[in-house]
């Protein structure tokens, strides 16, 4: 029973904050009949007001994000096209970031370098764990397999570590940069600030969802090796 238990309390605390931040998106999506405009055209505007030149604003079915590499703010249709207090909210959090990159935050550079090349250790680990117990069979030897399994392990926990890494970017975007932003310009009204609020720590909290589920990864993938 301590065990079931155990497993529910490991998958409430992986899921739960992503299922949060999908459960706050959605509960302020709602269209909003006077908002002056989209996500999409905020956004613009936002980057034409600090002056951040070189950086455009497009619809994508990635997810909303900023690309340093492109020097794009790309967001969802539903928030490039939307007025609601998600779409206000997400696209002054990715004008965010990119007020990041054009002031030269060092943070958001380095999480730029490290993420990519955390992502293709973390596959790779993948791979390195599945064939550890083939070589393990083929070498009848625990020495190869354990070096296998821990090299693979070691690439997992990396990416978990850069998840965690970005909290400090994410937070900024969303409380440093958007919500100072959304208050001088009066883009929302004082009622609204609660919600704003909640839908920016979403955002700031995306990244600490997918760390989470690496976590979970790391306690399958344990599950697994010592069952063997």
């Amino acid at each position: 029973m301590l065990w079931l238990l155990g497993i529910i309390l490991i998958v409430a605390l992986v899921f739960g904050p992503t299922l949060w931040v999908r459960w706050v998106m959605r509960a302020y999506d709602e269209h909003i009949e006077g908002m002056p405009g989209t996500g999409g055209e905020l956004a613009q505007h936002l980057l034409q007001k600090y002056e951040v030149e070189g950086v455009g604003v497009e619809s994508t079915q990635m997810g909303d994000h900023y690309d340093p590499a492109e020097r794009m703010v790309r967001l969802s249709e539903d928030n490039y096209n939307g007025k609601s207090l998600t779409a206000v909210a997400i696209a002054a959090h990715e004008v965010g970031h990119a007020l990041q990159h054009h002031r030269g935050d060092r943070a958001l550079a380095a999480r730029t370098a490290m993420v990519p090349v955390a992502d293709k250790i973390a596959r790779l680990s993948s791979g390195i764990i599945w064939a550890a117990p083939i070589v393990g069979v083929l070498t009848r030897h625990p020495v190869p397999f354990s070096a296998l399994v821990l090299i693979g392990m070691s690439g997992l926990v990396a990416r978990m570590l850069v998840h965690l890494f970005t909290l400090p970017t994410e937070w900024d975007a969303s409380f440093g940069k958007a919500l100072p932003v959304l208050r001088e310009g009066q883009y929302i009204a004082p009622g609204e600030e609660v919600a704003v609020r909640r839908i920016l720590r979403a955002a700031a909290f995306t990244y600490v969802s997918a760390a989470l589920a690496d976590v979970l990864n790391l306690f399958r993938w344990a599950a697994l090796l010592l069952r063997r």
